[in-house]
């Protein structure tokens, strides 16, 4: 079965509704969808024929940078140095972390509302996976630390930063902030 492609007013009308949920986003407010209707002047019922939950709309707007994550990963997997992959990697993370607040808010749910999300962020784990996989294979990772361990340190990371920086500060800190929280990871850190 397929769709019929979306009316241009509606694809309008979508496109601009992502836009004002980032703006809001940005601004630290909470999404709700009664919100976004009235920034946007448009009836609430036009929002909820798009995104039919907060969820699904926080989602969306998180899309394109879990996309650029998983593609960066991805591409990190063909990088020779193992170690240098999984640094790069975790670094590029905790950035999109601090600076996308879309991306930490939909990480840390505890379910998703998109099957398009649930996707991304099983490729993500599965990339992080696999970098964490080949940097320890390679004798760069210390033997006590697992996969699972690398979840809970980048959230304390990232978290840090956006609660000991000020906004345009928290990507430099959050990168200073992992260099020494890899400094106990790796095996010899110095080189990278």
């Amino acid at each position: 079965m397929t769709t019929a492609p979306r009316r241009k007013d509606a694809a309008r009308n979508r496109e601009r509704i992502v836009a004002v949920a980032r703006g809001v986003l940005d601004e630290g407010t909470q999404l709700q969808l009664n919100d976004i209707a009235r920034r946007l002047g448009v009836g609430v019922g036009t929002v909820y024929r798009h995104f039919p939950t907060a969820e699904a709309l926080l989602e969306t707007v998180a899309a394109p940078g879990l996309e650029a994550l998983a593609a960066h990963g991805e591409a990190a997997l063909s990088d020779e140095d193992a170690a240098r992959a999984l640094t790069g990697f975790l670094a590029r993370t905790v950035e999109a972390q601090v600076t996308d607040i879309s991306l930490s808010a939909v990480t840390a749910a505890p379910a998703d509302a998109l099957p398009r999300t649930t996707e991304l962020r099983q490729t993500l784990s599965a990339v992080g996976r696999q970098l964490f996989q080949r940097a320890s294979d390679a004798g760069a990772v210390r033997a006590d630390v697992t996969p699972e361990d690398l979840v809970p340190l980048m959230c304390g990371v990232a978290y840090a930063a956006t609660v000991h920086a000020a906004p345009a500060a928290r990507a430099s800190t959050a990168r200073r902030y992992l260099a020494a929280l890899l400094e106990g990871v790796l095996v010899d850190p110095v080189a990278r």
